[in-house]
């Protein structure tokens, strides 16, 4: 991955580019105008990851700068600062170094270090290890733990020792409400924190006057847009596979005080099945799908979108909210779309400044 050139004064350039970029684009599907939402130019980041390099008895870290050319060629790049990581982030980086340098049950076989933090300034450090952590790693890591002011955790392989909690709690401020959420270790978050506040305050406003109407929510992740948009509708059925982020939705549900909300563990390919009356089992009848009226489709895919067929199924709601992380397959699936639903609304949302990423968010009305 090549490391972003950070120049707050080329901000509004770069972002206006992606906006003509993705107005075009999308200019055959007739889209409102594009609303677009800023990205703050440096410090974004609330989570990273660094390569820790040994030199000698240096010790710093490291990203790879792959040649197009020749993929297998990586430049080592050495980072003291990086300024699309949060202002906590880059805080902590040359504490953690300069912690550990001379203390060699912390320094050896060290190999990753990973930063997780949010707008209120928790911070979670995991220290990776290409050796098994034993009872003397960990007196020295609960040393390090207090010294840095963080919660850790270390890994090695088959091993993950927690020291005080493997989360932080993100608190953001969307629409006059504060939404809290539980962020767990090495599971999906959104990187972008003021990004992310848009997002949702986005959704909330493209789907407010709902309440006569459910909101079905394929995709949900530890409930990032569940717990934003649950006050919208009379109920929610949100569904996700991984089994970490249903446990940290729940969560997050209870946190928020919303008792209108279910999460099912459950593939999105699996629930479609199960709305059209395909797939039958305890964890179907325990959803008592009969008992909700979805009037709204909520979908946030991976960069490869929805696939035919899951798109056609999008079909059958009146309204569908499209967050896409990759414009080309959010294209395709529009255009598959494009005879019954209309865009009313269409965003563009700059998740990674200095890069080529577009994050966009697509309200769909029947037509």
């Amino acid at each position: 991955m090549a490391v972003p050139v950070v120049d707050p004064e080329r901000y509004p350039a770069q972002l206006e580019a992606k906006r003509t970029r993705i107005s075009q684009r999308f200019a055959a599907l007739a889209p409102p105008a594009l609303e677009v939402f800023a990205s703050p130019a440096s410090h974004y980041r609330m989570r990273c990851e660094f390569r820790v390099w040994h030199e000698g008895d240096d010790l710093f870290y490291a990203m790879f700068e792959v040649d197009p050319q020749d993929p297998k060629n990586k430049r080592i790049i050495r980072l003291d600062q990086y300024p699309v990581a949060s202002e906590t982030i880059n805080a902590l980086m040359p504490r953690l170094l300069d912690a550990i340098r001379d203390r060699p049950v912390l320094r050896r076989k060290l190999f990753q270090a990973e930063f997780l933090t949010t707008l209120t300034g928790e911070a979670l450090v995991t220290l990776i290890y290409h050796r098994p952590l034993d009872e003397a790693w960990e007196a020295e890591a609960q040393w390090l733990q207090a010294h840095l002011g963080v919660s850790l955790i270390g890994r090695a392989r088959k091993q993950r020792r927690v020291l005080d909690r493997d989360h932080v709690w993100e608190r953001l401020a969307v629409d006059g409400a504060t939404l809290a959420y539980q962020q767990v270790e090495n599971s999906f978050t959104q990187p972008n924190a003021e990004i992310n506040r848009a997002m949702l305050g986005w959704a909330r406003s493209a789907t407010r006057d709902s309440q006569s109407g459910d909101l079905v929510e394929l995709y949900c992740g530890n409930g990032n847009f569940t717990v934003a948009l649950a006050g919208n509708f009379r109920r929610v059925l949100a569904t996700e596979i991984s089994r970490t982020s249903v446990a940290s939705a729940q969560v997050n549900l209870a946190a928020n005080d919303i008792d209108n909300a279910v999460v099912a563990r459950m593939s999105a390919e699996e629930f479609a099945e199960a709305l059209a009356g395909e797939k039958q089992g305890r964890r179907v009848s325990e959803m008592a799908l009969e008992d909700y009226d979805f009037t709204t489709v909520l979908v946030d895919p991976p960069r490869a979108g929805l696939d035919a067929a899951s798109c056609e199924r999008l079909r059958e709601y009146p309204r569908i909210v499209y967050i896409s992380c990759n414009p080309e397959t959010l294209f395709d699936n529009l255009l598959q779309l494009n005879d019954t639903h209309r865009i009313a609304r269409f965003a563009l949302f700059d998740q990674f400044p200095w890069t080529d990423h577009c994050e966009c968010g697509v309200l769909l009305e029947r037509r």
